[in-house]
């Protein structure tokens, strides 16, 4: 893709793959899928999954293979898919070397106010993907935005991903979408994290991924512009966010119903 940025500016686009990078055979198995979907449907697809996932409920929970294996992962699925990638970071000093095979970089909800953080990802000139905090307003990103511009970058992505709604479930208020839309930044809907219900199940969090499509499609009528999912072979077995993953054989049948539904959204 000559230009992601300007690609995500211009039209439609999804971020799916697995949580946590589980192993080089899942991620290349997932990846090719994906590859298959993007060139079948004409549709940007970036590759998501995290070398280490450090905000898991429990301290037994698996959190990835580490950045050194993980970036190794992500590189050869670059290589054998053309697929751009997208993962985590969580220090100020990650943002240089992750850069180096990551086309974006994504901030956690949870640390999406860090200053440093903010400005490392920034300053590296890849793309920047901002979740919201479960804690903030959309309007409030506002100064999330002007942290990253200020350090001269303003190829920037927010991700809608939910609200806390009282005790261990989240709510998306669609609203949001237009009112992030307002800084000038592409937005786009995890519409996965978003079915979580964050430690539900007392060592790990729930989720209820039936509802993945309905807030998928919610989010395209509401002119969101991609869409973000969590995608696994065999979400049962997963490692990481089972229960609010999509499996992979349905992902192709919701990409032509989201892409049935932009049409129509944007005329």
């Amino acid at each position: 893709m000559a230009d992601l940025y300007q690609a995500s500016r211009s039209g439609p686009f999804i971020l799916a793959g697995p949580c946590a990078i589980e192993s080089r055979e899942t991620a290349l198995q997932t990846a090719d899928v994906l590859a298959g979907l993007a060139s079948k449907l004409g549709l940007p697809i970036v590759y998501k999954s995290s070398f280490d996932k450090a905000n898991r409920t429990s301290l037994t929970s698996f959190r990835g293979p580490g950045m050194e294996e993980g970036l190794a992962i992500l590189a050869e699925v670059k290589a054998a898919t053309g697929l751009p990638v997208v993962t985590d970071i969580h220090h100020p000093e990650q943002a240089a070397p992750v850069a180096e095979v990551a086309d974006v970089l994504q901030i956690p909800a949870f640390l999406c106010r860090q200053t440093d953080l903010l400005m490392a990802a920034a300053r590296t000139g890849r793309v920047v993907n901002v979740k919201k905090g479960q804690f903030l307003a959309p309007w409030d990103m506002k100064n999330v935005v002007e942290k990253l511009r200020a350090a001269g970058n303003d190829r920037i992505w927010l991700t809608e991903r939910g609200s806390t709604y009282g005790y261990n479930n989240l709510v998306v208020d669609m609203r949001s979408i237009p009112q992030m839309q307002a800084f000038g930044v592409p937005v786009i809907m995890d519409a996965t994290h978003s079915v979580q219900l964050p430690g539900g199940l007392g060592g790990a969090s729930g989720g209820q991924r039936e509802y993945v499509p309905v807030l998928a499609s919610a989010a395209v009528a509401a002119g969101v512009d991609g869409v973000f999912m969590e995608v696994h072979p065999d979400p049962d077995r997963a490692l990481c966010d089972g229960p609010n993953s999509l499996p992979l054989n349905q992902v192709e049948g919701l990409l032509n119903r989201l892409l049935a539904l932009w049409e129509v959204v944007r005329g």
